[in-house]
């Protein structure tokens, strides 16, 4: 006789949805809000246990790049 595992054991559910890794728009809305300090405790938990902390990281760097060069480029064009 073989012993299974408990997750053969079990059937395969659908997670809810708000169990789910987060998507793309769910990574930008997270980040943005993060950003300007608005992203209220239960979606930080909800992030830092469904997602990965490197898509957040690497999220968190590209919006950091991209707001300094617009903030470069406005401040270019009104010195100009």
């Amino acid at each position: 006789m073989t012993q299974q595992s408990k997750d053969e054991q079990q059937p395969i559910e659908e997670q809810p949805q708000d169990q789910k890794k987060p998507n793309t728009v769910d990574l930008l809305k997270s980040t943005l809000s993060a950003a300007i300090g608005v992203q209220s405790n239960a979606n930080r938990e909800k992030d830092f246990t469904h997602g990965n902390i490197k898509t957040f990281v690497v999220a968190g760097i590209i919006f950091t790049v991209l707001f300094i060069g617009t903030v470069i480029t406005v401040v270019n064009l009104v010195l100009s």
